[in-house]
This record gives C-alpha cells, sequence and structure tokens, in this order.
C-alpha cells in the first residue's frame, strides 16, 4: 500500500482502523484483547498497524488499567542451557496471547534480582517469573505486596510467595547419590561449581545420604565460586584425585562438569565406571550422546517455564491455576556412566558358576 510513516510513533489508532477498514473500537480491542476480535479483522489490523508502522502506547494502556500486558521474567543467566530452556516453554506459552515477555538477567546476584525487581514492578507489569526462593527481605516484601501474580521458578520451597512450580534439589541429589550406593560405589565425591543456593541445597542432599551411609569424608568434596564448565570439571577431578585418590564415583552438580569429568578421566585413561562412576545433573542432550552415555538427573525445564506462563497467564485473566503449587519432580537417567560394577559383578558369578558344573 506504500503508506508506511517515517515516524512511527506519530501514527494514531484512528489510521490503522481507517486502513484496515474497521472502526476505532474494534482496532483498540484487537490491541487489548485481540482474542475477541474476529480472525479475518486481526489479520486486517495487524497487517495495518505493521504497514503504518503503528506502535501501542503501552504506557497509557497501563495508566487506564493499572497493568500493562508484559509479563517479566527474572533469570540468572542468559546463556547456560538450563535457563534456555526454561525460557523456551515461556515462550510457547505466551505464543498467541496478547502478552509480551521483558528479560532481566541476574547474574546469580540478590541484590542485582532486588534493584530489577524494584525496575519491573515500577512498569506495572501483568505478572512476574522469578526464579528460585532466596530473594532478600526487600524483595520479598515488594513481591508480596504487589497486586499482579507472581511465579517463582526452578524449585519449591515452604513458604511461596504466590505460585511456585519446580521441584526439590536436596531430594534429587540424594537419588542420584543413591543409585551410585546402590550400584556399588562407596567412595563417592561431590564436584560443584558457583555454589548457588540450588547447587548448595544438592550439597546439602549428597552430605545427608552418606552420612547416613557413613561415608561421609571431607576430603571427598571439592568445590568452586567459578561458574560450570567443561574445563572446570577437569579441574576439580584433578583436585579430588589429589586428596582422595581412592574416590570410585563422583556427583557433579551440573552436566558441563560431568563432561568435564569423563574426558579428564579418558586423558588420566581412568575406566569409565568401573574405576570412576560419573553421574551429572539436569540431563542435557550431550549426556545421552556422550562416549560413553553419562548419567544424569533429568529435570524438566522446558516444562516448567510453559507451565509457570501458562499458570501466570490463567491467573492475570481471572481463572484460578489447578494447583498453586507444583512439583514436577526428577528421574534419574541411568546410563552407561554409572552402570556396571554390580553387573559384573553378577556376570564374573555365573561365568564361574558355569565353569565350575562343567567340569
Amino acid at each position: 500500500m506504500g503508506r508506511k510513516r517515517t515516524k512511527p510513533g506519530k501514527v494514531r489508532l484512528a489510521e490503522v482502523a481507517m486502513l484496515a477498514g474497521v472502526s476505532p473500537i474494534t482496532a483498540s480491542r484487537f490491541f487489548r484483547t485481540p482474542e475477541a476480535v474476529s480472525v479475518a479483522k486481526r489479520v486486517r489490523v495487524e497487517s495495518a498497524a505493521e504497514e503504518l508502522g503503528y506502535i501501542p502506547n503501552l504506557a497509557a494502556r497501563a495508566l487506564a488499567s493499572q497493568r500493562t500486558e508484559v509479563i517479566g521474567v527474572l533469570i540468572p543467566s542468559l546463556t547456560n542451557n538450563v535457563f534456555s530452556d526454561v525460557l523456551r516453554g515461556i515462550y510457547d506459552a505466551v505464543d498467541g496471547t496478547r502478552y509480551s515477555i521483558q528479560l532481566a538477567n541476574t547474574r546469580y546476584s540478590i541484590l542485582q534480582e532486588e534493584k530489577l525487581l524494584r525496575l519491573f514492578l515500577a512498569q506495572r507489569p501483568a505478572g512476574l517469573i522469578v526464579t528460585g526462593i532466596d530473594q532478600t527481605a526487600e524483595s520479598r516484601s515488594m513481591m508480596e505486596s504487589v497486586d499482579c501474580p507472581i511465579v517463582q521458578v526452578m524449585e519449591i520451597g515452604p513458604n511461596p510467595v504466590d505460585m511456585m512450580i519446580g521441584f526439590s534439589h536436596y531430594e534429587a541429589a540424594r537419588a542420584a547419590i543413591s543409585h551410585l550406593l546402590a550400584q556399588g560405589f562407596r567412595r563417592i565425591g561431590f564436584l560443584g561449581a558457583r555454589m548457588d543456593p540450588r547447587v548448595q541445597r544438592r550439597f546439602e542432599g549428597y552430605e545427608a545420604i552418606m552420612k547416613e551411609a557413613a561415608l561421609l569424608d571431607p576430603q571427598l568434596v571439592v568445590t568452586t565460586t567459578l561458574p560450570s564448565s567443561v574445563t572446570v570439571g577437569g579441574a576439580l577431578l584433578t583436585d579430588l584425585l589429589s586428596k582422595a585418590p581412592d574416590a570410585d564415583a563422583v556427583f557433579c552438580a551440573n552436566d558441563d562438569v560431568a563432561l568435564g569429568v569423563l574426558f579428564e578421566c579418558q586423558r588420566l585413561r581412568i575406566g569409565v565406571p568401573n574405576e570412576m562412576a560419573i553421574v551429572g545433573f539436569n540431563d542435557l542432550e550431550f549426556m545421552a550422546a556422550a562416549v560413553p552415555t553419562l548419567t544424569s538427573v533429568r529435570t524438566n525445564r522446558f516444562e516448567m517455564g510453559r507451565d509457570a506462563a501458562t499458570m501466570l497467564v490463567e491467573r492475570i485473566e481471572g481463572r484460578q491455576p489447578l494447583e498453586p503449587i507444583v512439583d514436577l519432580g526428577f528421574k534419574v537417567m541411568e546410563r552407561q556412566s554409572s552402570l556396571g560394577r554390580n553387573r559384573e559383578a553378577s556376570i564374573r558369578k555365573i561365568s564361574v558358576t558355569g565353569a565350575s558344573g562343567s567340569k
């Protein structure tokens, strides 16, 4: 049509309505509640707005409704694959709704999170998705005082601000160690990087079950404040072996640490799992593709993001989710890196018995 403006901020809603062949009320309704407008009119209004470069005045709409149509999402990392999966779920859930996502990176800092929360809340968001349960007292107070719905993701705890979806990192770690114990491993190390609150809860789970088994040894614990990476994983294993050369298994608080351990074992010609079993956490794609395949604790990250956004939209639009607190659980994905010791012992026993019977 060739009428696109050079100054999109000057385009009026009435011009969009005229070009689309609808009334200004219908055009306004499209930008407020698109699902209330017929598909044919939606296509015409959207096309006209795009051609003219029309941008809705969100600030004016927020003053009128006391709320924008923006969902604020605070996560600790934009590069970590774990949070990429959560974000994918969030975006999938809001696709086709009238809501948009605004991201903020707290960089694992609760003080930065507090600052960003204050900024977001001043903009009157429709709702918030916040990572974790370890906010400052001031952040907690702000979150409890606002009138928009909030979902805390990535874990569950006893005192949610509003809604919550995740799993127990403590219990997930216990399950991982239980698996290793059942396979016959006893000198099980803990390798942790960054040691943010969720990793600390994984360590608490490890510590508790090793203590219950009378196997806890401080020499088996190696941690660093550095971010997790493959390189860090290799370095942590080297440190562990210098302190506890008889270690026969490791529980890694992140999958990239686990992959680094595997590479270091291969470099040192340490057999996996016969001499060193490996278990990771999160079950990223490469764990099943490694050689040997790597055992890991699977966490439902995509579903977590998707369901969190769905719960939030339901509350924003006046519907109550079936459950305000959702435990998605976890699963220990048993693979080659932690299987074999008991299995091989059984095979040897069968072989010996067979040989004796043949004589």
